[in-house]
């Protein structure tokens, strides 16, 4: 009670969202900072009460899943499509919690894309420069441009565009 929580963004975050609702109408008093405008819509929906990263300055836990966790709790996230902002608002929390189902549990990451969030301008010397970073790191694999369910480009909410890295095993994340 009193908390200040960060709303992570997926169809697992969705399912905590919903049953925070729950607990709020009960009369649970927490305010929430969403990483994405679904989740946004979802937690207004539920009855939590919203705020921003620009009216708190800490929040005291994030809760947000997950596309794939190895033995080591190392984790691919950002399938989503909220990258950033879920990473903007776990880096302001005292602590992050990891909810997922069994299904996300991998004995080495790479069977999901490496999602990574790059702005459209110059997007040609980004891809470079993230091929030279995979090859000092040792793994290649074919990127491309995540498009949406319309078959356009997928954009998100921040304007930006997802390249989704298809590596293979990620030996040594």
């Amino acid at each position: 009670d009193g908390m200040q929580l960060g709303l992570g963004t997926g169809s697992t975050a969705k399912h905590f969202v919903e049953l925070l609702g729950e607990r709020v109408r009960a009369g649970l008093k927490v305010v929430g900072v969403p990483t994405s405008e679904a989740t946004r819509a979802d937690a207004e929906r539920c009855g939590v009460k919203l705020t921003t990263l620009d009216e708190v300055d800490h929040l005291d836990i994030t809760i947000d899943g997950a596309d794939e966790i190895d033995p080591d709790l190392n984790l691919i996230k950002g399938g989503g499509g909220a990258l950033l902002r879920e990473k903007i608002v776990a880096a302001a929390s005292d602590r992050m919690i990891v909810i997922a189902d069994d299904s996300k549990w991998v004995p080495t990451l790479g069977r999901f894309p490496l999602p990574i969030e790059v702005i459209p301008f110059g997007l040609g010397a980004t891809r470079r420069a993230i091929e030279q970073a995979f090859a000092q790191c040792g793994v290649s694999g074919q990127m491309a441009v995540r498009n949406g369910k319309d078959g356009h480009v997928f954009v998100t909410d921040g304007g930006h565009w997802i390249l989704d890295a298809r590596l293979g095993r990620i030996a040594d994340p």
